[in-house]
């Protein structure tokens, strides 16, 4: 997980090659991604677990886990205080419940039980942890996108959201929902021929876009500013092509963003669905918000982060009750939650990098709604305040499909509860 206000930070110019939290990525090109095949990658897996086997006989190395355990049984034996070994320190650092966000007190990065996909601040590098995107990844990740199983930001990583997203796409399509990659989905998957990368040129209104230095934290700065804007074109750009500015970056990594007329590197992700939604699942165990038309059919499947312990998302029956695009955010702790030393209303103004992002659906319990965020690689890493929350892109293409006062939306506390759902 990479926060994406740090990338931004220090004002890099975007001319400069760009270091991720990670370390600095390698360039990424074009006939890379796009010759990656499920072949290759799976020769690549291969390799890299030979490599991880012999790195952990080192010593040196951290082993979270053992060689005969998936990291998921070595998560779950910590949770529930299995007696059978007690866990090691790296586990524990691993199973931690709560860990501070330094940008972004207010919010506590967790990981559900059912997830192997921890948060960066609350891991260990391991022998066999992916270290760079991975060009087929990348490709998998936008053909799910193009499909409407959406795989939360586009990174080239192998996390928790792209195993939903395809088992979103499986349970399009019909078939059993492992959520794996293999032959049979590659081959289903890529029936689509279009190109995943394309060139976008700069144009005169890109480079002309206002950026904000800074984002504050705290509320009480944030209404005092105008626009919450975007603090750099990277920023902007991988929100509007649905990538993680790092890897805008690493496919771009001499390219001025601030001019117009330059061509650079983006996914394509295709058009936005079309179909009007009827009903609104809302899977609180895999965090995730399913849509359906008025025939069952799934629109869409986006990541999904839902509620917190002390601020729960609703239960039961719901309706959207109307749309607002670029919403100003209207605080009051007397009505939900108590942000920093902010006791009083607020009124904090639009923009992506406002508290609910650029798009608010309302819903019929108020100061419940489904939302954007400022913080897109979060997804089901962070708590919310009560709501659902979507990246700013997921959250645009759902509102444009929704009926105000038609479409119902339903929050479901198990997984399979959700098929019962009608």
């Amino acid at each position: 997980m990479k926060i994406k206000s740090l990338a931004a930070a220090g004002l890099l110019a975007a001319t400069m090659p760009h270091v991720s939290l990670a370390g600095e990525w390698r360039p990424l090109s074009q006939e890379a991604i796009e010759a990656a095949t499920f072949q290759s990658w799976q020769a690549s897996v291969r390799e890299a677990n030979a490599v991880a086997a012999t790195a952990r006989r080192d010593d040196t190395v951290p082993d979270v886990h053992a060689a005969d355990e998936s990291p998921l049984d070595t998560l779950d034996q910590t949770r529930t205080g299995s007696t059978d070994a007690p866990p090691s320190a790296a586990a524990a650092m691993l199973t931690s419940e709560d860990v501070p966000v330094s940008d972004a007190p207010d919010l506590e990065i967790t990981s559900p039980s059912y997830s192997t996909d921890l948060p960066d601040e609350a891991s260990l590098e391991t022998a066999d942890e992916q270290k760079h995107p991975d060009p087929f990844l990348i490709r998998l990740q936008i053909l799910l996108d193009r499909a409407h199983a959406s795989p939360g930001v586009i990174d080239g990583f192998n996390g928790e959201n792209t195993r939903k997203a395809i088992a979103a796409y499986e349970a399009m399509r019909g078939l059993p929902e492992d959520g794996e990659i293999d032959a049979d989905l590659w081959v289903i998957l890529t029936v689509d021929q279009g190109k995943a990368i394309k060139t976008y040129t700069i144009t005169e209104e890109d480079a002309a876009t206002r950026y904000v230095d800074r984002i504050p934290d705290d509320y009480g700065e944030l209404a005092k500013m105008e626009w919450l804007g975007y603090q750099s074109p990277a920023e902007m750009f991988g929100e509007r092509f649905h990538m993680d500015e790092d890897l805008l970056l690493a496919m771009n990594p001499n390219a001025d963003l601030r001019a117009a007329g330059t061509r650079i590197l983006v996914a394509d992700v295709g058009q936005a669905p079309t179909t009007k939604v009827a009903r609104i699942v809302i899977d609180k165990e895999r965090g995730e918000l399913i849509a359906y038309d008025a025939n069952g059919n799934i629109v869409l499947l986006d990541p999904a982060t839902i509620g917190s312990d002390d601020t729960p998302s609703p239960s039961g029956h719901l309706t959207v009750t109307g749309v607002a695009e670029n919403p100003t955010y209207s605080y009051n702790p007397a009505r939900n939650f108590t942000q920093g030393d902010n006791t009083g209303p607020l009124t904090i103004p639009a923009g992506p990098n406002g508290p609910v992002g650029s798009t608010w659906i309302a819903l019929s319990k108020p100061t419940f709604g489904i939302h954007g965020t400022p913080y897109p690689s979060r997804i089901d890493k962070s708590r919310s305040h009560g709501c659902v929350r979507l990246t700013n892109w997921d959250a645009a293409a759902l509102a444009k499909l929704v009926q105000p006062s038609v479409t119902t939306v339903e929050f479901v506390d198990k997984s399979s509860d959700r098929l019962a759902v009608k």
